[in-house]
């Protein structure tokens, strides 16, 4: 049986994993769990689940879940960055889930790997932002890190069927959101409900906003040049409205090997969780008469900057990939908040990525600091917006 660290137990990825492991209780054991504010759920899952070491990421709402739990785990509960470490390297789980959202979880994520825990990923910003010092620490403590994104799922399948050495392209599927077909003036008036209401998947309010803004693909395409190892002159994207091809892989002699399947976020977790084996999860199957047609298109940069903005922060190297990250995540939060429009997300990141300082990306204070620095110049840039 695999004991598993949940980190982010009550977001929509997090609880995806739950419900994995909830139909296969056989396989699968919780023994750590953090999240952030959510303590009525936490407290479910934890009367639930029943795990060894819980973690809220506020530590003023610690005696609000003590109070929702049995005093048993009065002393299992604990609280913010330092929490979710310590979640995330229990002796006792075998790996590590790390589900949360931002740059929250990057030092989790070492620490899991430092522990000598295999990790599986949905948390594209800590290869983001530290690409290269978490591909050398996983190589270091000799851990698997396995890709939970459904796109980077799909390429480490797809990866099966060839060497590493033959890969000619790797090509990203993105949905588009469900702005692809507006105007660049609709746009400029979009507001944050209209960019929730994805077309296809069901996911939190920041990954939404992103997706909308393609700035999630952006990420996902700094995120496969760490984790498979490729140049970004290696990764195309392609707009695939029906989100039915999840990604591509191409090799050298001209063949293209796809991974299909339904947009549901439990296929590509059980995979990760029970990896090499696969789980019959009693999910409705891909009917190809059904779909009707597949459809591809070039992603219109113009009209969504973020995509470009990525490949430029990937080709500056250094820490730029982690300030262009930060100064998004602030952007976003202030869209949500009605305090910007929605193309002024780009604009300010834009305007961060080039103003903040160069540093060595194998520093991983130097990139934390960059981290810091742009999230101050992303409100800078928003109170003058």
């Amino acid at each position: 049986m695999k004991a598993l660290s949940l980190l982010g137990s009550t977001g929509s990825i997090g609880e995806n994993v739950l419900a994995v492991v909830r139909q296969f209780p056989g396989q699968f054991r919780i023994v750590g769990l953090s999240a952030g504010r959510n303590v009525d759920l936490l407290a479910k899952q934890v009367l639930e689940f029943k795990p060894e070491c819980v973690s809220v990421g506020d530590p003023a709402l610690v005696e609000t879940l003590s109070q929702l739990l049995p005093p048993a785990y009065r002393s299992r509960i604990v609280s913010g960055l330092e929490g979710n470490c310590l979640v995330a390297s229990l002796p006792s789980a075998n790996m590590v889930v790390s589900a949360v959202v931002g740059a929250v979880g990057l030092l989790p994520a070492l620490a899991a790997i430092r522990a000598g825990k295999d990790l599986g990923l949905a948390n594209k910003e800590t290869l983001v932002m530290a690409g290269r010092l978490i591909m050398e620490a996983v190589h270091e403590y000799g851990v698997r890190l396995l890709p939970i994104d459904s796109e980077h799922s799909a390429i480490f399948q797809a990866l099966e069927a060839g060497r590493r050495e033959d890969v000619a392209r790797i090509i990203l599927t993105a949905s588009g959101g469900p702005f692809r077909t507006w105007t660049s003036d609709a746009l400029a008036a979009a507001t944050s409900d209209q960019a929730l209401a994805h077309p296809n998947w069901t996911m939190g309010r920041k990954i939404s906003i992103d997706s909308a803004t393609l700035m999630n693909k952006g990420l996902e395409v700094i995120e496969a040049r760490w984790l498979f190892d490729v140049s970004p002159d290696q990764i195309e994207v392609v707009v695939h409205p029906q989100s039915i091809v999840h990604s591509l892989v191409e090799y050298q002699d001209g063949s293209v090997v796809a991974q299909l399947g339904i947009p549901d976020m439990r296929i590509p977790i059980a995979y990760a969780l029970s990896y090499p084996e696969r789980l019959e999860l009693g999910l409705s199957r891909l009917s190809l008469a059904q779909c009707g047609g597949l459809t591809f298109e070039q992603p219109d940069h113009q009209r969504f900057p973020a995509l470009q903005m990525a490949y430029d922060a990937l080709a500056m190297g250094g820490v730029k990939p982690a300030a262009l990250n930060a100064a998004n995540e602030v952007a976003v939060e202030a869209f949500l908040a009605g305090r910007i429009g929605f193309t002024q997300i780009a604009e300010i990141v834009g305007a961060v990525l080039t103003k903040t300082t160069q540093a060595d990306e194998l520093d991983l204070q130097a990139i934390l600091a960059a981290d810091q620095e742009a999230r101050t110049l992303a409100e800078r840039e928003i109170g003058l917006a």
